[in-house]
């Protein structure tokens, strides 16, 4: 059994995930910069801005780590029952 932990990506997917992250935050950083208000109120929103953004890399770091803690936990499950079973002897007779 070589099951793998962590999958694999392609280099196509993560400069798309890269590319896709920083064209939105750019957006909002133009948008933010021209938008016509006070400027605490543009603060205020590129504080709100700031907040999702960390808030999403948390959010991503915990289901990441709730996916490699799962997959650790069923290769030790398939290993002790891949144990069991080679140590299994059905023709043995306990006298």
């Amino acid at each position: 059994m070589t099951k793998k932990i962590q999958p694999q990506q392609t280099a196509a997917f993560y400069a798309q995930a890269v590319a896709s992250f920083g064209l939105s935050v750019s957006a909002m950083i133009i948008a933010l910069a021209y938008l016509p208000a006070q400027p605490w109120v543009r603060a205020f929103l590129a504080l709100g801005l700031l907040y999702a953004i960390t808030s999403t890399v948390v959010l991503c770091k915990v289901v990441r780590d709730r996916q490699e803690i799962t997959d650790v936990t069923s290769r030790v499950d398939q290993a002790r029952l891949d144990k069991l079973l080679t140590e299994h002897d059905p023709f043995r007779v306990d006298s």
